[in-house]
């Protein structure tokens, strides 16, 4: 980084040009991100404080409300305040920990939505043998590998952008730091880099679609000789998780899948990707599922008592 790096910050365009439109992004992020920072951790807490959603499900639905915290918060609040300026300026090291924080909760949810298909698998197609299989320790290992392999993948993504020279222009057709816009402005030979890129990110992105497309080809299959109630409910609990899966997988494979450029429509795609999954994932998990609706009317209900008390 040191001689052959001229640049010490960069200037990010944002969303849109206009003022007007700036002002109206402040008004709808802002209130995305209350509203997913509110919604994540009334999961938690509903989670850890209630008796009855013990289940492997919920234990990864935990860890995945915590990363949908944390996902967002890594350039949203940035991109709110940047409204409000001129010149959207992020320094050089707050660019590569921008980078290093929206892979590694991003990373890290797609890894935890892997390990909750593999619960549903087990759950579903091996029912007598799951408190065996899904016990407290497989649990934890499953999610501190999905915390583990998210770090690894965005460590990677950070070192290979960090060595890299910034020795010319600095401007970044973004809303934040992302690794395809970085390698466009570097002075050097990209071609290889890219490709990690695309191999790192992409292919994570592609191989858990097709564990997940898999594994829920098998669930179906299973589900056919299963009584019309068992099958409603875990259509149910499939259906939310497929959904979700959907919404953050979709647009990765877009982003990262191709040479290492950048296309016009990649800053509405990751914004996307960044926003609404979070954002959804209370609702879709929790509307959809009596049991968590049930605790958090019990945690509401004891919260009212007290008050009144």
């Amino acid at each position: 980084m040191g001689a052959k790096n001229n640049v010490t910050e960069f200037v990010l365009f944002g969303l849109f040009e206009s003022r007007e439109m700036q002002h109206a992004c402040f008004a709808v992020f802002f209130l995305f991100h209350v509203l997913t920072v509110l919604g994540n951790l009334l999961v938690i807490i509903t989670i850890n404080a209630s008796k009855t959603l013990k289940s492997p499900m919920y234990f990864f639905l935990n860890h995945l409300s915590f990363a949908d915290v944390c996902y967002p918060s890594a350039t949203i609040p940035k991109m709110i305040a940047d409204t409000f300026v001129e010149h959207k300026i992020i320094s050089f090291n707050g660019c590569m920990t921008q980078l290093f924080s929206a892979h590694f909760f991003g990373g890290t949810e797609i890894f935890l939505l892997t390990a909750m298909a593999y619960d549903r698998y087990v759950a579903i197609c091996r029912p007598l043998h799951y408190t065996a299989i899904m016990d407290h320790q497989k649990c934890g290992l499953l999610a501190g590998a999905s915390w583990l392999a998210g770090f690894l993948h965005s460590i990677l993504q950070t070192l290979l952008t960090v060595q890299l020279p910034f020795c010319g222009p600095n401007e970044i057709d973004n809303f934040f730091c992302d690794v395809h816009p970085l390698l466009k402005l570097a002075c050097a030979d990209t071609y290889m880099v890219g490709l990690i890129v695309v191999a790192n990110s992409g292919m994570i992105s592609l191989v858990s679609f097709f564990i997940l497309l898999i594994s829920y080809v098998i669930i179906l299959l299973k589900l056919r000789n299963q009584s019309s109630e068992g099958r409603r409910k875990a259509l149910s609990t499939c259906g939310s998780h497929i959904i979700t899966v959907l919404l953050v997988l979709m647009p990765p494979m877009f982003m990262y899948i191709r040479p290492s450029t950048t296309l016009a429509a990649d800053k509405l795609i990751i914004l996307f990707n960044i926003v609404m999954p979070p954002l959804l994932n209370p609702l879709i998990y929790t509307l959809r599922n009596n049991e968590a609706k049930n605790a958090m009317r019990k945690l509401f209900s004891i919260k009212k008592s007290l008050g009144e008390k």
